[in-house]
C-alpha cells in the first residue's frame, strides 16, 4: 500500500465522520477532539468540496444562513471499505500525533518554528549549542526508545 499524504488521511477521516449528518465547524471539532488535529475552515471546506465532487459525500441539508451538512454517500461507504487498511493507518498515526501533543509534541513545534525564524541571525557559539542540543536530546530518545538509562 503506497503511504499517503497528510490530505489522504483526512479524506478517509473526514468520510467516517459522516455517517451522521455534520457541518464543517461540526467536523473540526471532531477532528480536534478525537485527534488533537486543529484544521481551518480554508483546508476542510475545499476538502469537503473535492469530497463532494466524488460524488463521496452529498449535502444532507441547508441550514440557517445557508450552513450545510453533510453525509456520506453509498459511493463513500465503498470507497471506505475499499481503502479500510488506509483508514487504520490513518487513525493509528493520529492517535500517535495525539499523544505526541500531550507529551509536548506542541511546544517542540512551537520552539522550532521560532528556531526556524531566526536560524539567519545566530551566532556561531548558538549553532553549536543547538547542535549539542540536537545531538544530545536524539542520543536520550533513542535510550529511552530501547529501553535503556
Amino acid at each position: 500500500m503506497e503511504r499517503p499524504s497528510f490530505r489522504g488521511y483526512m479524506k478517509v477521516l473526514v468520510l467516517e465522520l459522516l455517517h451522521e449528518p455534520k457541518h464543517g465547524y461540526g467536523i473540526m471539532e471532531e477532528l480536534e477532539k478525537r485527534y488533537g488535529v486543529k484544521l481551518s475552515a480554508g483546508t476542510i471546506y475545499p476538502l469537503l468540496a473535492s469530497l463532494r465532487r466524488s460524488g463521496l459525500i452529498e449535502i444532507a441539508e441547508k441550514g440557517r444562513k445557508e450552513k450545510k451538512t453533510y453525509i456520506i454517500t453509498e459511493k463513500g461507504e465503498r470507497y471506505l471499505e475499499e481503502h479500510s487498511e488506509e483508514l487504520e493507518e490513518a487513525k493509528r498515526r493520529m492517535r500517535a500525533y495525539r499523544i505526541f501533543l500531550e507529551l509536548g509534541g506542541d511546544e517542540l513545534k512551537s520552539a522550532f518554528k521560532e528556531l526556524f525564524e531566526s536560524i539567519d541571525e545566530l551566532s556561531g557559539e548558538q549553532r553549536e549549542k543547538i547542535r549539542g542540543l540536537f545531538r544530545d536530546c536524539a542520543r536520550e530518545l533513542r535510550l529511552i526508545l530501547l529501553g535503556g538509562e
